[in-house]
């Protein structure tokens, strides 16, 4: 049996909590960090939303809250089928100004594919000149992370610059539940392939996010120096087949 659902709907992305909302985490004093630039410019076009950021916002103890700048949580999980496979496929399309040329990581767009009931993720980030797939298990703050008598917490990432700089890429996430297996695709082909996940993922939320992933400092962060990064990304297909 095959299903499929379509997470688009960008002409309400400033009704945040319809099918869309604002990322972020909630804070051991009560309050909420969020994803949010506040000069994006945000622009629904063509069923395609464009966001344009000039990164500012950091946070000078915790990576996770200082990574992401500015981001959308689909409101709606896709709950993952015990038996058969999952796939998310979307494009993406990343350009940035004032960024380091050849580091990713000084500012890209995202597909993040969130598990908040076990911190894991799957992920592509594309640059200005480079792009990279994602495999993680994260401290979320608020996320019981299962214990593990292996590494708890990892994130391995696998770059590439075998794609279309700054022009719309295809980018396919497919996991299996029963095999413990993701695969990346990149405009159709396969580009990586993961086996012998050590985590069940249950439920994904989409994000959606401009991002950079610069380790803190003893001083605190160092991920904003001037850069603006511009997003498209197209509506979410997703599959699902048992």
């Amino acid at each position: 049996m095959e299903q499929q659902k379509v997470f688009g709907d960008f002409h309400t992305i400033l009704n945040e909590g319809q099918v869309w909302k604002i990322g972020g985490f909630p804070l051991p004093d009560g309050s909420f960090w969020e994803y949010r630039e506040p000069e994006a410019v945000v622009i629904v076009r063509n069923g395609i939303l464009y966001v344009r950021a000039p990164l500012s916002r950091q946070h000078h103890q915790v990576q996770i809250l200082d990574n992401a700048k500015h981001m959308y949580y689909s409101v709606e999980e896709v709950v993952v089928p015990e038996a058969g496979e999952v796939s998310f496929e979307l494009q993406i399309r990343a350009r940035t100004q004032n960024t380091v040329p050849g580091d990713l990581y000084d500012g890209y767009v995202s597909l993040n594919l969130l598990d908040f009931t076990t911190g894991a993720a799957l992920d592509f980030f594309a640059g200005n000149d480079k792009y990279a797939s994602v495999y993680a298990v994260l401290p979320f703050p608020g996320v019981q992370v299962p214990a593990s008598d292996k590494t708890k917490y990892f994130c391995v990432f696998k770059e590439d610059t075998d794609f279309k700089a700054r022009e719309f890429n295809t980018y396919k996430i497919t996991y299996n539940r029963g095999t413990d297996e993701a695969v990346f695709c990149l405009n159709g082909t396969e580009i990586r392939r993961e086996s012998g996940i050590p985590i069940k993922f249950n439920r994904f939320t989409i994000a959606l996010g401009i991002m950079t992933e610069k380790d803190l400092t003893p001083e605190g962060s160092v991920s904003v120096h001037g850069q603006t990064v511009i997003a498209e990304w197209s509506p979410v297909t997703v599959t699902i087949k048992e």
